[in-house]
C-alpha cells in the first residue's frame, strides 16, 4: 500500500474542495471519490472541479439502488428512529460511502482514506468506524483533528478565505452560515444561525419539502405494498400511477411526500460523543414509508415477536446513529429483523394531507386479524365465561403481592375511588 496515495470522500462543498488541495500541498496524491446517494447537483461539474483542483485521480459512482435496497430498507424493516424523531437520513448513507472508499482504496493500492468529517460531529466516528471494520490496517487522515491543520484553519472565514486564495470555486459564504448535508433520504440544515435552540428558521432554510401550509388543499390518497416488510409498488389513487422499483419507488415517495409537506423536523439530539446538537431535517419519502410498514406490521405480526422486536428498535437506532453499521451487534439484529419481517405482506392505504401522514386501512394475506374473534357485537371465538377464569389466574400474583405489603406495614393505607382502605 502506497501511504502517500489517499482516497478522499469528496463532495465538492467548502470543507472537502479546501481539505483536496491541503492534503495536494502537503505532498499527497488525492484520488477523490464521490459517491451519488441522492445529491441534487451537477456531479459531473464536481468531478471536473476535482480534477480542476489537482485531484490524481476522481471515481464517481451512482450508489443510489445499493442504498435504498441495502440501508434505507433494511432501516425501515428495524423501524428505525433515534431518540423517537431523527429517521437516521445521514448516518445511513455513511457506511455504504466508506464502503466505497475502502473498495477504491484496495483498487488504488492507496494506504490512507480521508473525510472532512468535524471534531464535534458524529460523522467522523461513523466514517472511521467503518474504515476500520472493513480494513483495520488503514491509514485514516482526518484533517479536523490535526493540529496542523487547525492552526491553519479555525473556522468557516479562514475556509473561504484560503479557497479565494487558490482560486477554488466554492458555494459557500458568510451570509448562509448553516451547512446541508443532502441525500435520497433526507436533507439535514446545522450549525451557524441554527445552532440556537430558540432561533425559528424561515421558510428559506427548508429546500426539499413545501410548507404545510402551502401545500394542496386536497388530500392525495396512496398505496404502499410490501413484500416480507419491504416496500415493492406504489399506487396513486388520485391518478392511478403505479411505481415500482425500489429507486423508483423511493424518488416518487419523496416526491409527493415533499409535495404535501411532510417529513419536516427540528429537533435538539444528543450526539454520539456527548454533546448535544440542533438539526433540521426534511425527509418526505422515509416519513411515509415508516408509518405504512409499522401500521401493516399491527395486522401482520404476531404480538410477542412484535414486542420482542420493539425492544430492540431503541438499540438498533443507536447503533447505526453511532457508526456501528459494521459491527458483530449490528449482523445480530439485522438477522433478527430479517426474521420478524418473513410475512409483512399485504397492502396499507394513507392519506398525505397538508404534513400529515394518516392511515385510513390495510390487508394482508398473512393477517392475524380474526374480525369475528376482535368484535364487540357477536359473540364467537371463544366463551366468555372462560375470560373469567383467566383473569382469576393472572390476578393470583397481584393478590399474592397485595398480602405482602399487609403484612410487612399493616398501616400501609391505600386508597380507592377517594376512600382509604385496610
Amino acid at each position: 500500500m502506497e501511504k502517500n496515495k489517499v482516497v478522499l470522500a469528496y463532495s465538492g462543498g467548502l470543507d472537502t474542495s479546501v481539505i483536496l488541495k491541503w492534503l495536494i500541498a502537503k505532498g499527497y496524491d488525492v484520488i477523490c471519490f464521490i459517491g451519488n446517494v441522492g445529491l441534487n447537483e451537477d456531479l459531473d461539474q464536481i468531478a471536473e472541479k476535482a480534477l480542476d483542483v489537482g485531484a490524481a485521480n476522481v471515481y464517481l459512482e451512482d450508489i443510489r439502488e445499493e442504498f435504498v435496497t441495502d440501508y434505507i430498507f433494511a432501516a425501515l424493516r428495524g423501524n428505525a428512529v433515534y431518540e423517537n424523531r431523527y429517521m437516521l437520513g445521514t448516518a445511513l448513507a455513511r457506511p455504504l460511502l466508506a464502503k466505497k472508499q475502502i473498495e477504491i482504496a484496495y483498487k488504488e493500492n492507496a494506504g490512507s482514506v480521508a473525510h472532512g468529517a468535524t471534531g464535534k460531529g458524529n460523522d467522523q466516528v461513523r466514517f472511521e468506524l467503518a474504515y476500520y471494520a472493513l480494513n483495520p490496517e488503514i491509514n485514516i487522515i482526518s484533517p479536523w483533528k490535526m493540529p496542523e491543520f487547525l492552526e491553519e484553519f479555525k473556522g468557516r472565514g479562514d475556509l473561504i478565505a484560503y479557497a479565494e486564495k487558490m482560486n477554488i470555486p466554492v458555494k459557500a459564504s458568510l451570509e448562509k452560515s448553516y451547512s446541508e448535508d443532502e441525500n435520497l433520504m433526507h436533507i439535514s440544515h446545522e450549525a451557524g444561525v441554527l445552532e440556537q435552540p430558540s432561533y425559528s428558521p424561515p421558510e428559506s432554510v427548508y429546500s426539499l419539502t413545501v410548507s404545510p401550509k402551502d401545500a394542496p388543499n386536497k388530500e392525495t390518497v396512496i398505496e404502499i405494498h410490501f413484500k416480507d416488510g419491504t416496500p415493492v409498488e406504489v399506487l396513486n389513487h388520485d391518478n392511478g400511477t403505479s411505481v415500482t422499483g425500489p429507486l423508483k419507488l423511493f424518488i416518487y415517495l419523496n416526491k409527493i411526500g415533499a409535495a404535501n409537506g411532510i417529513g419536516r423536523l427540528d429537533m435538539v439530539e444528543n450526539r454520539f460523543i456527548g454533546i448535544k446538537s440542533r438539526g433540521i431535517y426534511e425527509t418526505p419519502g422515509a416519513t411515509v414509508l415508516w408509518a405504512a410498514h409499522r401500521d401493516l406490521e399491527g395486522i401482520a405480526m404476531d404480538k410477542e415477536v412484535m414486542h420482542l422486536r420493539d425492544m430492540l428498535v431503541p438499540k438498533f437506532s443507536e447503533l447505526i446513529y453511532n457508526g456501528f453499521w459494521f459491527s458483530p451487534e449490528m449482523d445480530f439484529i439485522l438477522s433478527a429483523v430479517r426474521k420478524s419481517q418473513e410475512a409483512i405482506d399485504g397492502k396499507v392505504t394513507l392519506s398525505l394531507y397538508k404534513g400529515n401522514v394518516m392511515v385510513i386501512g390495510r390487508e394482508s394475506p398473512t393477517s392475524l386479524y380474526d374480525q369475528k374473534l376482535s368484535s364487540m357485537n357477536e359473540e364467537g371465538g371463544f366463551s366468555a365465561f372462560d375470560s373469567r377464569g383467566f383473569i382469576d389466574i393472572v390476578a393470583i400474583r397481584l393478590k399474592a403481592h397485595y398480602e405482602v405489603i399487609r403484612k410487612k406495614d399493616p398501616y400501609n393505607w391505600r386508597f380507592l375511588n377517594g376512600r382509604r382502605i385496610k
